[in-house]
């Protein structure tokens, strides 16, 4: 039995790959000798490792933080903006170095991508409501908006100010859930 990942149907002569097979999720090619050992075969959809997502979207987050465009960051780092794209989704996991390169880049340290990851080894201590607090936050930063507002709100010196734009926010936001 062979597997082709994304491959056009008609290198599958020139590859020496018999006629017989079915097409499954997102254009991979299962080849068996039957369709019924075909059937048999279990296609894993390739999903990024949650570390990989983390450490992404923290790279976001400190790009957008800057201002930077991904065409800026790819052009300091030697690539281009569409595999910026794939480590800010997780889609393509960063290497140490490469790690290392972009830290330099957004003038933070590497520890940064890894701030708010699970530690393995305190798996079972954490509370789910701060995780889903925490989840939230990030979530709430990634956006343009969120982004912009976390840099704007710390520049209002009144205290009664901000007060009122929570409160402000609070009732929108009650609003928008009933």
């Amino acid at each position: 039995m062979v597997v082709i990942g994304e491959r056009n149907l008609s290198d599958r002569s020139r590859l020496g790959i018999p006629k017989l097979g079915r097409l499954f999720r997102k254009g991979v090619i299962v080849m068996a000798k039957t369709a019924a050992a075909a059937e048999r075969f279990t296609v894993l959809e390739k999903t990024p490792a949650a570390v990989d997502v983390h450490v992404g979207a923290r790279v976001r987050m400190r790009r957008r933080f800057l201002g930077l465009t991904q065409q800026t960051l790819a052009e300091a780092l030697g690539l281009t903006f569409q595999q910026v794209q794939k480590y800010e989704r997780g889609a393509n996991r960063v290497s140490a170095s490469k790690l290392y390169e972009i830290a330099f880049a957004l003038n933070t340290s590497v520890s940064y991508f890894f701030d708010g990851l699970a530690d393995p080894a305190l798996e079972g201590d954490d509370d789910g409501q701060a995780q889903a607090i925490e989840r939230s936050v990030r979530e709430f930063l990634l956006t343009a908006e969120g982004l912009e507002l976390a840099g704007l709100y710390p520049r209002i010196d009144d205290a009664k100010v901000r007060r009122q734009l929570l409160e402000l926010v609070r009732v929108i936001a009650e609003d928008e859930q009933a």
